[in-house]
């Protein structure tokens, strides 16, 4: 009879896994989103197909790592000066990815990317997923312009029709020069004739006056100014493959660490996870692939907007080593700010703790930064930890403003703990008796206000009597 029971619940067992299961796989296909269909994917690509094939596939490139274009953009408007060869130079030491540094030799590239997020966010997914139908999507788009009699060589650009594959007729675009870059802007409506598709309406954006001073011209285009960024160039495209190549030789001169062992044969590229900084990848193919080693989500603060990618006034501490003015203390080794006399230690014009004015704790103005309870006390503004003023955490004016919300109730003890406190309080109380009136501790050098002591050196007890008398104060000798 057991036997039987056993089997049954053995056999219950794995049906309920099974169950479970098929529930987690149902669940995740739910959520997973659909797809890109391939009209979608053209209107993703319409507002830059036209680019050359070097440049197109460096975008391509650079929007599977929207943080890092976030952060070039940035650099690239505070640097209006510098553009081409010299601002791809000015670059060599960030840490963004090849491709992301590339694009700081065409801020009029970078600009849309960084003000259209959505869209760069989009492209990227989509290219991750399935370069092929993107690459696809480019040359459809591509036969369109050309078809409708807006795509030819010019003063600025060079279209070549090639054989790709026997069944495979494909249309390159390469700059007029090598040592001169031109970037189109056009209308997609206009260039690649009537729009065929009115649920997925093509991106587009106004070409701007700063790049583009002349404004359309003919055909549709808009030429603007070129760039003298030969160096910048270091992508292509295997059209007979469907995927993007790379010249190693060429990173390497842009990005001196480029990871040349992070290449597929034939110099094919290979999305790089680290320069993803914590961007969320769009589908279970694509975070099975490139999402197992990704870093934290410690950008995503800087990809939404805010300065200091994610950085809360370090790395990632607050204040510290996650100590609140100590290790594990409060205010010295389990004291409350030293030896535990009210005249050192709770006093208003002590220079220990509960200092509101003291060179050093409880300052709010002061080197302490924040401090209520002394140098080591639940320190809410010294080196510590909690820091509500000081260079460390959640200084509401540094880097980091807004940052560090720390428990109002983080540090305080158990029952028991507070029992043994209120014991010592009463303690304290008895000996506090028989020392009111002598001169025990004074309160000099911590008085409200600064170094001075009151009333020479009296401790608000007059005659320089400390409130806390000789080492009588809440526990004795001070420790807990």
């Amino acid at each position: 009879m057991k036997s039987w029971n056993d089997r049954i619940a053995r056999c219950f067992a794995a049906l309920l896994l099974a169950a479970c299961a098929a529930a987690v796989s149902l669940s995740h296909a739910q959520s997973e989103p659909p797809a890109f269909k391939p009209e979608e994917i053209e209107a993703l690509v319409a507002p830059i197909a036209l680019y050359p094939d070097s440049l197109l596939s460096q975008v391509l490139m650079a929007s599977t790592y929207p943080l890092e274009v976030v952060q070039a953009a940035r650099w690239s408007k505070s640097h209006p000066d510098l553009k081409g060869d010299a601002a791809v130079k000015a670059v060599e030491n960030e840490t963004w990815d090849v491709s992301v540094k590339s694009l700081v030799a065409f801020p009029q590239v970078l600009e849309p990317m960084d003000a259209k997020l959505d869209w760069t966010q989009k492209l990227g997914d989509a290219f991750l997923a399935d370069q092929k139908a993107v690459l696809d999507a480019v040359q459809r788009l591509r036969q369109k312009a050309q078809s409708s009699g807006n795509l030819q060589s010019t003063e600025q650009q060079k279209v070549i029709v090639e054989q790709a594959a026997p069944q495979q007729t494909v249309i390159k675009i390469e700059p007029a020069s090598p040592q001169v870059i031109y970037v189109p802007a056009y209308n997609p409506t206009v260039v690649y004739g009537a729009w065929g598709y009115p649920a997925y309406p093509p991106y587009y954006w106004p070409p701007s006056p700063v790049y583009y001073p002349g404004g359309y011209l003919a055909r549709g285009f808009a030429w603007g100014v070129g760039f003298a960024a030969a160096g910048a160039l270091f992508g292509g495209f295997n059209w007979g493959r469907g995927d993007v190549d790379i010249n190693i030789n060429k990173a390497t001169n842009i990005d001196r660490s480029f990871n040349r062992t992070n290449v597929g044969s034939g110099g094919q590229w290979q999305h790089d996870a680290s320069h993803r900084k914590g961007v969320e990848y769009r589908d279970s193919a694509s975070r099975e692939k490139f999402g197992k080693n990704v870093a934290g989500a410690d950008g995503r603060g800087d990809f939404r907007g805010r300065d200091g990618a994610g950085d809360r006034g370090g790395a990632g501490d607050r204040g510290g080593a996650g100590d609140r003015g100590g290790p594990g203390d409060r205010g010295g080794a389990g004291d409350r700010g030293g030896p535990r006399e009210r005249g050192d230690a709770g006093d208003r014009g002590g220079a220990s703790v509960a200092d509101r004015g003291g060179a050093g704790v409880g300052d709010r103005g002061g080197a302490g930064a924040g401090d209520r309870g002394g140098a080591g006390v639940a320190d809410r503004g010294g080196a510590g930890t909690g820091d509500r003023g000081s260079a460390g955490v959640a200084d509401r004016a540094g880097p980091s403003a807004g940052g560090g919300r720390d428990n109002a109730f983080q540090g305080v003890g158990g029952g028991s703990a507070s029992q043994r406190d209120a014991d010592r309080g009463r303690a304290s109380n008895a000996s506090m008796a028989s020392t009111r009136g002598g001169g025990g501790v004074s309160a000099s050098g911590g008085a409200r206000g600064g170094g001075a002591s009151m009333s020479g050196g009296a401790a608000r007890g007059g005659g320089g009597a400390a409130r806390g008398g000789g080492g009588g104060g809440r526990g004795g000798g001070g420790r807990r």
